[in-house]
């Protein structure tokens, strides 16, 4: 009788620091394992989270809590929305979203902050600045 499919996924895992379990078979150039199944591949970590939690739910991504992508702990995956995992990363769209103010320390807030058409925020009292500084003919780096 041919080996479980749990049984076959736990024998490609090894413990790793911080209590995560180490894929130890094929990891893809972005760091995240593989595993077949039914002759198909599929990410590992989400293997692990439904034979363990039961399927994902559609649109879901699953989340690494400990950061390391080649860990199929269940317990170190969480399923998320897109936009929580990459909040949560440390990408600089995830920087960008966890700033509270701008680069001269103008708080993010309602009334002085300005969303362009990509989705960016802008302070507005910089870019008031910028533009009374463009009318006067300041250039931005010192000559």
């Amino acid at each position: 009788m041919p080996p479980s499919l749990t049984d076959r996924f736990l024998d490609k895992v090894a413990p790793g620091p911080l209590g995560c379990w180490d894929w130890t078979a094929h990891i893809k150039p972005n760091g995240y394992g593989q595993f077949k199944v039914a002759d198909r591949p599929q990410y590992a970590h989400r293997v692990a989270y439904e034979l363990v939690r039961g399927p994902i739910p559609r649109g879901l991504v699953i989340d690494h809590l400990c950061r390391r992508r080649h860990c199929v702990n269940p317990d170190h995956l969480e399923v998320v929305t897109t936009r929580t995992n990459i909040r949560r990363g440390i990408s600089p769209a995830a920087r960008r979203a966890r700033q509270t103010h701008c680069a001269r320390g103008h708080r993010f807030n309602r009334v002085n902050t300005y969303r362009a058409p990509n989705g960016t925020r802008h302070c507005r009292p910089c870019a008031a600045r910028r533009a009374r500084d463009r009318r006067r003919g300041v250039s931005c780096a010192p000559a």
